[in-house]
Order: C-alpha cells, then sequence, then structure tokens
C-alpha cells in the first residue's frame, strides 16, 4: 500500500501575549524544554535553511530543516527530514494570531504521509505531542514572565 498524505492540526489561546510567542517560536529552539518526549535540541543556523537537530527521551533522531520564517504573518515552515516515527514526509506549520486582548492563539499544523495501516496511530500521537508542547511552551513562557 502506498503513503497517503494527511493533515492535524492542534490550536490553542495561550495565556501569553502573540508577540512573545511568535518571537519564542521563530527563535527555533527551546523544543525539549515545550515537549515532553525531546531530550535534547540543537539549532545550526538562522532563518530560513536553519537546522533543528533534536533527539527523544528513547533515543531517536530528529532533524527539522526550516523552509520559511514570515515575521509578517507570524508563520514557520519546516521539513521533517530525518525523524523516528513511521512518515515518508512531514511538513510542519507553526502560525501566531492575535486575539482581540493580545493574547496568542497558536495553529499548529503538520501535512504528513504514512502508511495507510499506521496513519491513524500517526496522527493521533502527532496531536497528542503537539498539544503537549503548545502546553509546554505555554508553561515555559509564563514562567519566564514570573506569572
Amino acid at each position: 500500500m502506498t503513503a497517503k498524505t494527511s493533515k492535524i492540526s492542534s490550536t490553542k489561546k495561550l495565556t501569553v501575549r502573540a508577540t512573545a510567542a511568535w518571537h519564542a517560536i521563530e527563535s527555533i529552539g527551546h523544543l525539549d524544554v515545550w515537549f515532553p518526549g525531546i531530550a535534547t535540541c540543537r539549532v545550526e543556523g538562522t532563518g530560513a535553511g536553519a537546522h533543528r537537530d533534536m533527539t527523544t527521551t528513547d533515543g531517536g533522531d530528529i532533524t527539522d530543516r526550516v523552509l520559511e520564517i514570515d515575521t509578517l504573518h507570524r508563520r514557520l515552515s519546516y521539513a521533517r527530514i530525518r525523524s523516528p516515527f513511521p512518515v515518508t514526509s512531514y511538513r510542519g506549520t507553526v502560525e501566531v494570531f492575535e486575539s482581540f486582548d493580545r493574547a496568542a492563539i497558536v495553529v499548529w499544523t503538520v501535512d504528513f504521509e504514512s502508511r495507510p495501516e499506521v496513519r491513524e496511530i500517526v496522527a493521533k500521537g502527532l496531536i497528542a505531542g503537539i498539544s503537549a508542547g503548545i502546553d509546554g511552551m505555554e508553561r515555559d513562557l509564563n514562567a519566564r514572565a514570573g506569572a
């Protein structure tokens, strides 16, 4: 059976300002602080073309290549070029919107390809992981702000 593109998305309104959330996202790093399953995160380079190398808590290696950082629209896109997960293609997009009260609304979307027999498991894992990462980012930003 062949791989098919699937899309998942996680959206959350945070208790931090949109500007603070965007600055955290555009810095590319800190995923080891935000995501419970990421043990280390090292960034090489800046802007489009930068690489983010991570190790999972169970020893897997992940590498992301930044495709775009659009400051005007507060959007970062990346391709996962190395992963221990059963995907053949993975593109993530993180967008930060500003609510009427200036709070951040984070939308993290992943388009991925996987074999049909694991697609649902991968999708559920991605949603859980990304949701936990957004929660972790919010905790980190609140801690840095002294909230």
